[in-house]
């Protein structure tokens, strides 16, 4: 299942602004390292790099073709391939930004401590993800899923570890001095239903549509588009407002 560098970065403002709003929250403090994990194309490492101009930024991601698209944006800072479940920095960090990346990965129990573990006393583990299972772009995704021809292939696809902001908070607070915990839902303007389907291809339903044939894939992105056009009532110009909520981490060790 690969990213796709081109894909992603169609809707790169409105997938921004939430690390914007991400990095804003980081504390005032001296930070000599920062390591944005699971980078992406580079945007999240570029709201970094300028939140703290005289750190040493490092972008890190499992994917090459995203990899790619960052080292042309920001050929100054560093970009190394990586994975994250596995992943350990040479020497603690001051900051570790994970944007959107770490609901793709499982056992949050063991992973949210490990990244705090890589911090220096004092720095800040910044956590943004998808908190949106329950939105119908994802639930008419798995019924699309479930209920087509090509159930047996993807009818029981799973999605990675998501929880509740109490379950991070309590997990987080046994490791840090402070954790603050948030959730916001954003709405997205997007020009029309098919605007909608094409911001989930780059990344809800990725495992959807990666086991398919072509054919399938019209096929069942067609059915999904129609399912999205019920449940997502256009404006009177057409635009679609895209609720999108997500959930923000700020961590002190």
């Amino acid at each position: 299942m690969t990213w796709s560098a081109k894909q992603y970065t169609m809707f790169e403002q409105q997938r921004t602004r939430p690390v914007r709003d991400l990095v804003a929250a980081i504390p005032d403090r001296p930070v000599n390292t920062a390591v944005d994990l699971g980078c992406g194309p580079g945007n999240s490492t570029e709201v970094l790099a300028e939140r703290f101009p005289q750190a040493h930024v490092t972008g890190m991601d499992s994917s090459g073709d995203m990899l790619i698209d960052a080292r042309k944006r920001l050929p100054a800072l560093n970009f190394e391939l990586a994975d994250i479940g596995t992943w350990e920095p040479a020497q603690p960090c001051d900051v570790i930004l994970a944007n959107a990346s770490l609901q793709w990965l499982p056992d949050h129990a063991t992973l949210y401590p490990h990244l705090v573990s890589q911090l220096t006393p004092g720095g800040t583990l910044a956590v943004q993800t998808p908190d949106n299972l329950d939105e119908p772009a994802h639930r008419l995704a798995r019924e699309v899923a479930a209920q087509g021809p090509w159930a047996a292939k993807i009818g029981s696809v799973k999605h990675n570890e998501r929880h509740t902001a109490s379950y991070y908070y309590e997990l987080l607070s046994k490791h840090c001095s402070t954790v603050d915990v948030w959730r916001t839902t954003y709405l997205h303007p997007l020009a029309d239903h098919g605007a909608v389907v094409e911001w989930f291809k780059g990344s809800a339903l990725r495992p959807f549509l990666a086991p398919l044939t072509e054919r399938e894939k019209v096929a069942f992105l067609h059915e999904y588009q129609t399912r999205i056009t019920q449940a997502y009532p256009a404006l009177g110009d057409g635009t679609v407002l895209l609720p999108f909520p997500r959930l923000f981490i700020i961590a002190t060790r």
